[in-house]
């Protein structure tokens, strides 16, 4: 049975964030807002966690599932970013970009792609989810929430609940979500490929 944090969307209780982030440092999976569509989020090194995420969307391990870091600085540790592409994720953190990049060896390699050694990252644009993030102190791991055969996120706190209250350990919620997936962009080769127009605009990144 999931516990339910229903919180202020730009002033979170902090001792409400505070039992999620101890509910996902304790190996749990968490529903929590972002700028874009409510997602599921766990620990990047626990791998029950990650498997438990995988199942309740059921994706398999090419299904590209993204870090949400708080900041560049955290992105950095987990991806290989020259010159040129790190100008590009400036202009787009935060906010609804995931970006595809060449993973460093400290995202675990059941994590990444497994035959491009890839990984999604993305610095969202949520209060909520940023000062999660800030006292998690480390990026978690993050995949649309969507339900097993359908194509949009779900967005209210209702349906949430009902629907995944026995597999998941807590539901942050915060109002509704724009309900609009990222923008997603392929950095992994020589020149950045669009791989999906979502909400966040190409112009912004001068692409």
């Amino acid at each position: 049975m999931s516990q339910f944090f229903e919180v202020h969307p730009q002033n979170p209780q902090p001792r409400l964030l505070k039992q999620a982030a101890q509910i996902l440092q304790a190996g749990g999976v968490a529903a929590v807002p972002t700028d874009s569509s409510y997602a599921l989020v766990c620990r990047l090194d626990d791998k029950a966690a990650a498997e438990s995420l995988r199942r309740i969307r059921q994706v398999d391990d090419k299904h590209h599932l993204t870090l949400l870091c708080k900041d560049l600085s955290e992105l950095a540790s987990y991806a290989r970013v020259d010159n040129r592409q790190y100008r590009l994720l400036k202009l787009g953190t935060p906010g609804p970009y995931t970006f595809i990049l060449e993973a460093t060896k400290e995202v675990p390699r059941r994590l990444s792609h497994p035959s491009r050694r890839t990984i999604g990252l993305r610095v969202p644009d949520h209060r909520v989810t940023q000062e999660l993030l800030a006292l998690f102190g480390e990026p978690l791991l993050a995949t649309t929430l969507i339900a097993p055969g359908e194509t949009e996120p779900l967005n209210d706190a209702d349906e949430i609940r009902d629907r995944f209250q026995k597999l998941l350990q807590a539901v942050v919620y915060a109002g509704a979500c724009p309900r609009e997936p990222t923008t997603v962009i392929d950095f992994s080769g020589d020149e950045p490929v669009l791989v999906r127009q979502g909400r966040g605009e190409l112009a912004r990144l001068g692409l």
